[in-house]
């Protein structure tokens, strides 16, 4: 079992937006040396909690400072740009970190729809071009010229696409085009996950370049040194996320003020709820519990995402997974 880090700059309270970035290279340089198959990093805009706008820059310094971990972006919001001006980008990155980049890219805004029409004029209609946006995307970071014009630099090693996605759509499209596809099952709470790898795998059409179906998740877990800390960590993001339920956001919390507030009666189902579905707990039990997952989907990697208001316990919790999972004994990862 491999396991890969879905990274996502957020903002802590107490703590500047731009230390965020920091923690994400801090981040990615230790999640190499732990044996993580890829460090991949999110496309969100105008949110004061999840502050990585610009996954293409990030995913240059991450490359400066890495020799082996492949870097992914998960995702570029494709809707908001020109698919040329993002293969350019790919390859870029391509020749900075050679065989190492991962393309993922995604339908959603990564925003208010306020903010994406700033992004782009034509948002209210620009999610109706992103399968021809796709097919553009694949042509030009893996062709050496597409409608006349080449998408450079160009190079021996082509980043593949996955497309990213938590509903039936991104699953189709990426089954109908031959991608890696890959579910945010920490977005939906799991929720609809058996039936997206379902259609993806039946309906899927062999590409030249990904002759089998190739699916991972993405899923949320903490893990400590023993229950208690873990839950306690945990309060953070569970206070964000019902607090995000009434549509307030901000900056991640520390569990100590969570823990001073309390939760109202009105929230304790929600956060009842969370609690049941979390993978929250020791290494032991979590990796246990995500290696139940990864079986009863038949899957060989996941993509984890972790939210802590203190940098060094996000770090510990990646460590005791990788050391859980054995990473440091498996061969690095290779996509051709």
């Amino acid at each position: 079992m491999r396991l890969s880090v879905l990274d996502q700059s957020v903002a802590r309270a107490g703590a500047g937006e731009d230390a965020a970035i920091r923690d994400t290279l801090a981040l990615a340089e230790a999640c190499e040396a732990w044996g993580y198959a890829r460090f991949w990093l999110s496309e969100h805009h105008a949110l004061p909690t999840i502050v990585g706008s610009a996954p293409e820059i990030l995913m240059a310094a991450v490359a400066a400072r890495t020799r082996r971990i492949r870097i992914g972006s998960a995702g570029v919001m494709l809707p908001h740009y020109s698919a040329l001006k993002v293969a350019e980008q790919a390859r870029v990155l391509e020749a900075l970190a050679p065989g190492r980049i991962d393309l993922g890219v995604g339908r959603a805004p990564g925003g208010d729809m306020r903010t994406a029409r700033a992004l782009n004029p034509n948002a209210a209609h620009a999610a109706d071009d992103f399968p021809r946006q796709v097919s553009d995307l694949i042509a030009w970071t893996s062709r050496p010229e597409h409608q006349g014009i080449a998408a450079r630099p160009l190079g021996p090693h082509a980043p593949p696409v996955w497309i990213l996605g938590s509903s039936d759509y991104g699953a189709q499209l990426a089954a109908w085009l031959g991608l890696p596809y890959a579910f945010a099952y920490f977005f939906m709470d799991g929720q609809g996950v058996e039936q997206a790898l379902d259609l993806y795998r039946r309906l899927y059409r062999p590409s030249e370049r990904h002759p089998t179906p190739q699916a991972t998740i993405c899923v949320w877990a903490l893990a400590a040194d023993d229950e208690a800390t873990a839950a306690y960590h945990a309060l953070s993001r569970e206070r964000w996320r019902v607090d995000r339920q009434r549509g307030v956001y901000g900056p991640l919390r520390s569990p100590e003020e969570v823990q001073a507030r309390g939760f109202d009666d009105a929230d304790r189902p929600m956060v009842d709820a969370m609690r049941r579905r979390s993978f929250v707990g020791t290494a032991a039990s979590v990796a246990e519990r995500l290696r139940a997952l990864a079986a009863s989907l038949d899957l060989d990697e996941l993509v984890i995402n972790t939210w802590a208001h203190d940098a060094q316990a996000r770090r510990h919790s990646y460590r005791l997974l990788a050391q859980a999972f054995a990473l440091d004994t498996l061969p690095p990862l290779e996509v051709a």
